[in-house]
């Protein structure tokens, strides 16, 4: 019996690559079911999906009503998710999806329960990102998680976090913006589970392209995050 990877896209403001992104992952040579959450898009994003799903029935569309945030949405989108593992995919092209593939064999090949798609990876390439993104990503953020939570974790903000389904519906998460990171990494590893990393590629975006994560004020608050459900949760 094959497996079925659910991919959840949140998604705001991103008129410009979203379809190009979905017509990419629906090349994907693996079973999957895709769950766009526009999260209040005033760009012409909303226009484009309701057409775009009405002549590709396998990706299931979420209006919601105001913006909310990235983990407002990403909660959403999970409570509708039905394969055996789910993965998040922004909606823009800083990842590709064919490392898809790669995490999901590799979850399933070795039966683990937790993948985390690695940017930083001595074996693959990148280029591009800023340095205070760089800094914290590839040097504050897997130092603090990795203090606190007994694991080192490599890319602890990567966008590509793939769970087995019923461990992250088994995650109270609270996240609204972009906290979402910090905080599942910190309830599953609080869980007992162990985390895989496995090498990806990564093209970074810059903030006039589109870039929303501040790497100030989202760095802080991912570390905060680590620490307020490692000491307060």
């Amino acid at each position: 019996m094959s497996k079925k990877l659910s991919i959840v896209i949140p998604v705001y403001n991103e008129a410009g690559s979203v379809l190009k992104v979905l017509d990419s992952l629906k090349e994907l040579p693996i079973e999957i079911e895709i769950i766009v959450v526009d999260d209040g898009s005033t760009d012409g994003t909303r226009t484009l999906l309701d057409k775009y799903s009405k002549s590709n029935k396998q990706i299931k569309v979420i209006l919601m009503e105001q913006n909310g945030g990235k983990g407002t949405a990403l909660r959403e989108g999970f409570n509708h998710v039905t394969g055996d593992y789910t993965v998040v995919q922004d909606a823009d092209f800083e990842y590709d999806p064919n490392d898809l593939i790669t995490m999901f064999k590799f979850a399933l090949d070795n039966n683990v329960d937790v993948v985390y798609g690695n940017r930083f990876s001595s074996k693959r390439f990148y280029t591009g990102m800023d340095w205070k993104n760089f800094l914290g990503n590839n040097i504050v953020l897997p130092t603090v998680a990795s203090i606190l939570y007994g694991q080192y974790i490599p890319d602890e903000a990567t966008c590509y976090k793939m769970f087995r389904t019923n461990v992250l519906k088994s995650i109270p998460l609270v996240c609204k913006r972009f906290e979402f990171c910090p905080e599942v990494t910190a309830k599953v590893r609080k869980k007992g589970y162990r985390i895989y990393n496995i090498p990806i590629k990564y093209m970074p975006r810059t903030t006039n392209a589109g870039k929303k994560l501040n790497a100030l004020k989202d760095g802080l608050e991912a570390i905060s995050t680590l620490l307020r459900f490692r000491f307060f949760d």
